[in-house]
């Protein structure tokens, strides 16, 4: 595919719009129009100045399939870049969904965090003009407005809680028993890569305690910590009670609020380790099914059984944990709306205190693919009803929305939803998701995110993105820690202030 861009700046999101409807094409942006174009599929988008005003046209050539629209707008949207902007998303978003046959509900809208975003217009224009604009200008569903709306209304007394000395620290155990064919994090098989892990822990325990020692100098205030993946419980017992001593040893914890593991995978869970997340102090887990069909689990290259999850969970609950978190996945192939379903509704039985449910999300590195020609619309109806049946069966039972993002490539470009019961929410992901304070990060392919705690500023230092490299060149990457440093030494010398109570 071929976009042209003329007379404008916004290639950035005419692309994300285009790959919205068509995931895995691999797209050219252009300034003008190639010569002797053989291209079969050719998005045309520009700008021509009036004399009055702005003259834009959107045309979209499929083959044979060729369609355009162009609007005149004049003072003062004319002179507004981001109204310009709106304007040519609708232009072309129209001809897309005519096109595709389908409307994605999140309309023309393509970033991560739509609550976050909503919540801005609303601090600028009022409640009942941002609504309106949400879904009237920026073409979003009245049902995804809703959402938006009573997941912000859930968060707000979360991101109350976070103060200018707050911070999260993020642990990443980048190892798993089998990767899943959707996966596209940096999670290696534990079956080809045994022999790292040992070092990787122990460089890990070092990096976690040059961590504690640049938050401490900085008088920052631990609020939560999350262990993620990859798959935390790969490690075996002892190593987790190796990690976890090393977190509690070097940490003030007095003030943190919650303390999750992600004992994901139920293949991994044995008494012996999560007693030993008993012992030091985990408030909260997550025990993933994703699916409770067996025929879809083994497509996506799970090697654990729907009834290996259920005594999982039961276990966990004989030993005392009273939050448990457990992920579905709408859309995953082989599932249909009716498994979907009954895995719902078999997990809404167990009572966990949260369930998340994702939407499929196909990144260029996982392996299972679709054809690049087609337009990202097999699967879309059938997504659509199993979103559309979790909002409203966790409604019913209880849950409520609490922090919801969005990712590329996703199935009828839909969303990611945490529900939850009423205190049982996970501050950690409503920080994350917001981006409301500094997370400081350790392990392979972990990302810390310094934050400004007196504007939106946000600076991120990168940890090498696999264990290999992690171990090979790890000296390397504890100096970018000393960034921390520099970085809050740009905003108001936090450092020199007292932590508030």
């Amino acid at each position: 595919m071929t976009l042209l861009i003329d007379g404008h700046t916004f290639h950035y999101e005419m692309e994300n719009l285009c790959r919205l409807f068509f995931p895995y094409q691999k797209i050219k942006v252009l300034g003008k129009f190639p010569e002797n174009c053989k291209e079969k599929m050719l998005i045309y988008t520009g700008i021509k100045k009036e004399p009055n005003g702005l003259t834009l046209t959107v045309r979209v050539q499929f083959g044979e399939y060729c369609r355009e629209e162009t609007e005149w707008i004049g003072s003062p949207e004319c002179g507004n870049e981001n109204e310009q902007e709106r304007h040519m998303a609708v232009l072309l978003f129209r001809l897309l969904t005519a096109y595709c046959g389908f409307v994605p509900k999140w309309g023309i809208l393509t970033g991560v965090r739509p609550v976050k975003l909503l919540r801005r217009l609303i601090s600028e224009m009022g409640e009942t003009k941002a609504l309106d604009f949400y879904q009237n200008q920026l073409l979003v569903s009245e049902q995804k407005t809703k959402l938006s709306l009573l997941t912000m209304q859930n968060e707000g007394k979360i991101l109350s809680l976070s103060k200018p000395e707050s911070f999260s620290l993020y642990i990443s155990i980048p190892f798993c028993p089998t990767r899943c064919s959707y996966c596209s994090f940096v999670s290696s098989s534990v079956e080809k890569t045994a022999k790292l892990v040992p070092e990787y822990l122990r460089l890990l325990c070092r990096e976690i305690e040059h961590t504690a020692q640049v938050a401490a100098s900085l008088k920052l205030r631990l609020e939560t910590v999350y262990i993620g993946g990859g798959t935390p419980t790969t490690l075996s017992a002892e190593q987790l009670d190796t990690l976890l001593s090393t977190i509690r040893r070097s940490f003030h914890l007095s003030a943190c609020r919650e303390f999750t593991v992600e004992a994901g995978r139920p293949d991994t869970i044995t008494a012996e380790k999560l007693l030993s997340l008993k012992k030091h102090g985990v408030t909260r887990i997550s025990i993933n099914p994703q699916t409770l069909n067996d025929e879809v689990l083994k497509t996506i290259g799970r090697r654990h059984t729907a009834e290996q999850t259920l005594s999982a969970y039961a276990l966990a609950r004989d030993l005392g944990f009273d939050n448990i978190n457990m992920d579905l996945i709408a859309g995953l192939p082989k599932d249909s709306l009716e498994s979907f379903v009954s895995t719902l509704d078999r997990v809404i039985g167990l009572a966990p205190e949260s369930i998340t449910v994702h939407t499929l999300s196909l990144k260029r590195s996982a392996r299972l693919f679709q054809d690049e020609s087609e337009p990202f619309r097999n699967d879309t109806q059938t997504a659509e009803q199993m979103i559309d049946y979790a909002d409203e069966q966790l409604l019913k039972y209880g849950y409520k929305p609490y922090y919801l993002y969005r990712q590329s490539r996703m199935v009828g470009n839909l969303e990611n939803t945490g529900w939850v019961k009423p205190g049982f929410e996970s501050p950690y992901n409503v920080f994350i998701m917001d981006e409301t304070h500094t997370i400081l990060a350790c392990g392979a392919g972990a990302v810390s995110k310094i934050k400004d705690p007196y504007s939106d500023s946000l600076n991120r230092i990168f940890n090498f993105k696999y264990p290999y490299e992690y171990i090979n060149r790890f000296e390397e990457m504890i100096i970018r820690k000393d960034q921390v440093k520099a970085n809050y030494g740009k905003f108001c010398r936090i450092s020199e202030r007292t932590p508030s109570d």
